[in-house]
């Protein structure tokens, strides 16, 4: 099959809006879109699209709505790199057209397998991801970065040997696929990783034989490797991180220096490749998420208050968790539609989950929501793409 008939073929039928809208609800992973990617035309060297300049041809492609893209990547190379790529999400975004999906890592009822869920911003299911790549990991992290879901290190047990991992899996909502990216420079899991001005940064950490790490590493995906860069001034597990105003903030967790959990928070500058500290974080964070430009925590302590961190000021303040009916005081966050979300992670006949939306007019923050997993929540992101 020619590039020019395959484009041609894929636009006359599946990419017409017409046919789009008939068929809102037609599988598009079926046997005809398999047989279509065995047909992939190597024409990475052509035109997008025959008699079209490729500026207006890269906006046509990205007006086909998020669902068929994966179709569309199979029809040619050169419309697959395309999709690849963070030029498509930027015409995406300036057409207006991207779209919030929520993706959830689920765990079966019996502890044995995960799963990661998609749902619309409604909270219908959309499609189970592929499976991941690799050995199955605990520890491990996850990131966002251009659209694109990241899982990156973590620690497996490989024939009764537990090992930590320096492994980088990327997938595609695109393309629905999975890639390896260049690994770790250091192997570790328990660690922190956050998105930081376009680039993935991953702190302290367990290593190789349980000791703890300092060394902190950048992943910079225009040249698709990772680098050291300063370390954290002590060695630190099981905290987590976050980026406002183009800084790298880690916090929570224990350290070697510390008794107990640390109250330190490290705070990066890339600029100046410099870290510098406050002694006002939280301990024992059972969850967090950043919305907007503000950081919701809940510590094991006290799971009825929501810890709020402004910094702007490096402020702190709390809002009282409501009962909605239930006893539940484990919780796992979810973003979506600039609302926070506060899934459980136990059963409760009747449960709804918890809704806290920060716009709100005072006193009616809080609500329930229909929307929640199919199985125990391991972890959740937000991809808009």
């Amino acid at each position: 099959m020619s590039g020019f008939t395959s484009k041609k073929r894929f636009l006359d039928t599946s990419m017409s809006f017409s046919t789009l809208i008939t068929h809102e609800n037609h599988q598009v992973y079926s046997k005809s879109n398999l047989l279509l990617a065995s047909r992939v035309a190597d024409d990475i060297d052509s035109s997008i699209l025959p008699g079209l300049p490729d500026d207006v041809a890269k906006h046509c492609l990205a007006l086909v709505p998020r669902r068929y893209l994966p179709a569309m990547g199979a029809v040619c190379k050169k419309w697959r790199s395309f999709l690849k790529t963070k030029e498509f999400i930027t015409v995406r975004k300036l057409a207006g057209l991207l779209e919030e999906w929520f993706f959830v890592l689920t765990m079966d009822s019996k502890g044995k397998e995960s799963h990661w869920v998609v749902l619309d911003c409604l909270g219908h299911k959309r499609q189970l991801l592929p499976p991941m790549p690799g050995s199955t990991k605990a520890g491990f992290g996850v990131v966002v970065l251009n659209g694109k879901l990241l899982v990156m290190a973590g620690y497996s047990v490989i024939e009764g040997t537990g090992t930590a991992s320096a492994d980088v899996y990327e997938y595609d909502c695109y393309l629905n696929s999975w890639s390896k990216l260049s690994s770790m420079n250091v192997a570790r899991y328990d660690f922190a990783c956050a998105e930081v001005n376009g680039k993935v940064y991953a702190a302290g950490g367990y290593g190789t034989d349980r000791d703890s790490l300092s060394s902190v590493e950048m992943y910079d995906p225009e040249t698709g490797r990772w680098t050291l860069i300063e370390s954290l001034r002590r060695p630190r597990w099981g905290c987590f991180a976050c980026g406002f105003e183009g800084k790298l903030y880690v916090m929570g967790g224990r350290s070697t220096f510390t008794i107990g959990n640390s109250r330190l928070v490290e705070v990066y500058n890339p600029e100046k490749h410099t870290w510098c500290e406050m002694k006002n974080g939280r301990v024992m964070v059972t969850a967090h998420a950043v919305l907007g430009k503000k950081l919701f925590c809940m510590e094991w302590k006290n799971q009825r208050k929501l810890s709020i961190f402004n910094p702007e000021d490096n402020s702190w303040e709390t809002v009282p968790v409501p009962l909605a009916g239930n006893s539940i005081i484990n919780f796992r966050f979810g973003i979506l539609d600039g609302k926070l979300l506060l899934f459980s992670l136990e059963k409760e006949p009747g449960y709804r989950t918890l809704l806290y939306d920060p716009n709100a007019s005072p006193g009616s923050e809080w609500c329930t929501s229909e929307i929640k997993p199919s199985a125990r929540c391991l972890c959740c992101v937000t991809i808009k793409a």
